[in-house]
């Protein structure tokens, strides 16, 4: 059976998408924080951590190069990563 493509969405309001990445953030938090309380954080996960701020503030650093950064561009990056982390920890 054929995947099903997404249309893809019109860009959200800047303040809708603070709102997400405060809530998707808070989810990835506490979601982590329990899973190092109970000692099953694995150290990919560790490492994933890292990486993924770190290629978020890469890709935000290019963005604000070009002409056209407006503050919803240039949180994309945070937002994209923060709203994969919360939806990928959730299935465990």
């Amino acid at each position: 059976m054929p995947r099903k493509r997404r249309k893809r969405s019109l860009p959200q309001p800047l303040p809708l998408m603070w709102m997400a990445l405060g809530l998707a953030s808070w989810e990835t938090i506490a979601r982590r924080s329990l899973m190092m309380a109970e000692g099953s954080c694995t150290p990919a996960e560790y490492q994933r951590m890292v990486m993924e701020k770190m290629m978020a503030a890469q890709q935000m650093a290019l963005l604000a190069w070009s002409p056209a950064a407006t503050a919803a561009t240039l949180l994309g990056p945070w937002h994209k990563a923060a709203r994969s982390n919360s939806r990928r920890l959730r299935r465990r």
